[in-house]
């Protein structure tokens, strides 16, 4: 059986919690992937923090359906993935995947294919807030 679990938060994410939730007698290995909001962007310095705009239902419903192909690719014991909803400041985390298997192979290769799924087709929009100006960015 594999333990999955996907959320949307509007507070600050732990990635020890979640790589602790991950952990499975069965697996040999464990693999941790934390997005952080950078103070730059490509054309922009000075980036203050971003907004991130979120339908809960619909994204986390889009991102548990990435985490069921993944546990159909790869032999997982548990993934779990949370994303943050509206402000999130530089250096704090806005996205976290944490997933575990017998093997390290196999948690690098979930683990990549999660965050870059749920980049690609998740429903997320990003507002940046730089010191010029303020812009949305469609993707997470």
């Amino acid at each position: 059986m594999v333990r999955t679990r996907v959320a949307i938060r509007s507070e600050a994410l732990d990635p020890g919690a979640l790589l602790a939730e991950v952990s499975d007698p069965r697996a040999g290995a464990s693999a941790l992937f934390v997005g952080t909001v950078r103070d730059h962007a490509p054309g922009k310095e000075g980036v203050t923090h971003l907004f991130y705009e979120v339908y809960v239902e619909q994204v986390e419903a889009k991102i548990a359906e990435i985490v069921t192909e993944a546990v159909d690719r790869w032999p997982l014991c548990a993934a779990v993935v949370e994303h943050r909803s509206g402000r999130v400041e530089v250096e704090e985390p806005s996205v976290v995947v944490a997933v575990s298997s017998p093997h390290r192979g196999d948690a690098f290769e979930a683990a990549r294919f999660l965050i870059d799924s749920l980049k690609e087709r998740a429903p997320i929009w990003k507002q940046e807030h730089w010191a010029g100006g303020v812009e949305w960015i469609e993707g997470a």
